[in-house]
């Protein structure tokens, strides 16, 4: 009886210990997989300048693919979310940089979930045979969205920004930022696809070669592209060279405030361009043909107010040669606008470009009645919205045809595009970073402007307020900065270029074909998963 009783007794002893030993497992499952994925968002981040790490995106993409292979969506949402913060929070942390921690939680807590829906989308086709390649695609198509929603989309982060030194640059000429970003999370899915194929074989012994060549070409295809495409990228001058002088005048005080004092800021532009007349006539540099000042270089309305018109006038006079000044223009009535100002030294203002891709919380606020209910402050340090630009800007210099991206722009594939398809021989990107003081933003925008030069095959000049201001080759290569927070004038010979690459040419047709495979490939997964629940329920 006692043997009898002992068996019977036994599996009730044993359930209370095994149950808990299950869910333990099944939580260490799970924390390993969030700590994966935010682990693979980090090294996305990572890829990014001001670190020469751009290699780094590809083990985060093949860890995020690891992370969401076979998943359900609800688990792939919760993974690419926590990837989404792991990337986002360090990259934008610069945005609460004066305003506190509020702004960018927000930004990046809502960006993140555009990442997250972008790797549901990955989990579903990974069940699909060639799946890197509809992976990528996925990955492309939430980019494109989040660069167009909501209030104007914010590309800010799109993977091509962290390859201005990656072996896959040369893409970007070939199809812009979108196929660069393909290419390179092609290549990180396919690592991971490699490595699955390894294990494979390694426990059982067996290794279709269908399967075995597909993983192998997503990795290989991307990487012979980008060596097929290196021809593409070149400095050569087409229609001669121009000498342009790029001028950072320098800020009082950094962050929110760094423009109260507005005639400084005015003088300190002014300052450096005539000290750089100067150094003309006395040999130490070469006569510019044009000058660059950046964006809010005149805080002061110069058609308002006669005295900071002179001071504008009296630089351009010392130098002899037109300015591209970047102001503050204030209507009596409307929306302000950040315009820059084409100064002749003879006839004062001339042409003028609006900037067209505002700033939203930024230069105007948006849902301001909801937006004051979370932080009144914050609402009242923009009083006044800036309205937006209708055309493009191209301006005439001395003979030279300057394109213009007023800062932010500079993130969105089309204000740049639209510059060049209207003439522009070499792209200036006037920007004004003091307000996220000595963060990692400065140097996010740049690589972003090496990205943008390679892919039109044009020079581009960027004058900042306080730094980094730079000189860059249509190789993407940069042949001139300036230190942070440092008066300087840089002066050099540019190649002009009036050719344009495939990717000008195509404009948003890479980005649209992507996403179509994006879209077939999602419509594939979901009537896969449609036939097997089918075949489940008979």
């Amino acid at each position: 009886m006692s043997a009898t009783r002992t068996a019977v007794d036994e599996p009730a002893q044993l359930a209370p210990q095994s149950a808990p030993t299950h869910r333990g497992r099944t939580m260490l499952r799970r924390l390993v997989a969030a700590s994966a994925a935010a682990l693979s968002g980090l090294l996305l981040y990572a890829s990014f300048p001001p670190r020469p790490l751009w290699w780094l995106v590809l083990p985060g993409f093949a860890l995020l693919a690891w992370c969401l292979y076979g998943r359900g969506l609800r688990a792939a949402f919760g993974l690419g979310y926590l990837a989404g913060l792991g990337f986002l929070l360090p990259l934008l942390v610069w945005t609460g940089e004066e305003v506190g921690p509020g702004p960018w939680l927000a930004l990046a807590a809502v960006e993140a979930v555009f990442v997250a829906l972008c790797c549901v989308g990955i989990a579903a086709v990974t069940r699909l045979a060639a799946w890197p390649l509809w992976a990528a695609a996925v990955w492309v198509l939430g980019e494109a969205v989040r660069a167009r929603v909501p209030f104007g989309g914010f590309p800010w982060g799109k993977i091509a920004f962290g390859q201005a030194d990656s072996a896959f640059l040369p893409l970007a000429a070939l199809g812009g930022t979108p196929l660069l970003g393909f290419a390179v999370a092609l290549c990180g899915f396919g690592l991971y696809e490699l490595v699955r194929q390894a294990r494979t074989y390694r426990s059982t012994g067996q290794l279709p070669r269908r399967t075995a060549a597909l993983a192998a070409l997503t990795v290989l295809v991307p990487v012979t592209a980008a060596l097929a495409a290196r021809p593409l990228v070149t400095d050569t001058a087409e229609d001669g060279t121009a000498t342009a002088a790029v001028i950072q005048g320098n800020v009082p005080r950094m962050g929110l405030d760094f423009n109260a004092q507005r005639r400084a800021v005015l003088d300190n532009h002014a300052r450096r361009t005539v000290e750089l007349a100067d150094d003309v006539k006395a040999g130490k540099e070469a006569k510019p043909d044009f000058v660059l000042w950046p964006e809010n270089s005149s805080d002061i309305d110069p058609y308002r107010n006669a005295d900071g018109r002179s001071v504008i006038d009296n630089a351009a006079k010392a130098i002899g040669v037109p300015i591209a000044v970047g102001a503050v223009v204030a209507p009596d009535t409307g929306p302000l606008r950040n315009t820059q100002i084409l100064w002749d030294p003879e006839r004062g203002p001339q042409d003028t470009y609006d900037k067209r891709q505002i700033q939203p919380f930024g230069e105007y606020i948006p849902l301001r009645p909801v937006v004051r209910f979370f932080s009144e402050s914050y609402v009242d340090m923009v009083r006044r919205d800036f309205g937006r630009g209708t055309k493009p800007g191209v301006f005439d210099m001395a003979g030279t045809k300057v394109g213009l991206a007023t800062c932010y722009e500079a993130a969105f594939d089309w204000a740049v595009r639209d510059a060049v398809m209207g003439g522009a021989q070499v792209i200036s990107v006037p920007s004004n970073n003091a307000t996220f003081g000595r963060s990692e933003m400065t140097y996010q925008q740049l690589a972003m402007d090496r990205v943008r030069a390679v892919e039109h095959g044009r020079a581009v000049l960027v004058p900042v307020t306080s730094g980094v201001s730079a000189v860059i080759q249509p190789d993407g290569d940069v042949v001139q900065k300036s230190q942070i927070f440092t008066p300087d004038a840089l002066v050099a010979e540019v190649p002009l270029r009036s050719s344009l690459t495939p990717a000008t040419r195509l404009g948003t047709i890479p980005e649209g074909a992507l996403a179509l495979l994006a879209g077939a490939g999602l419509g594939w997964a979901v009537l896969l998963g449609a036939r097997a629940r089918r075949r489940t329920s008979a």
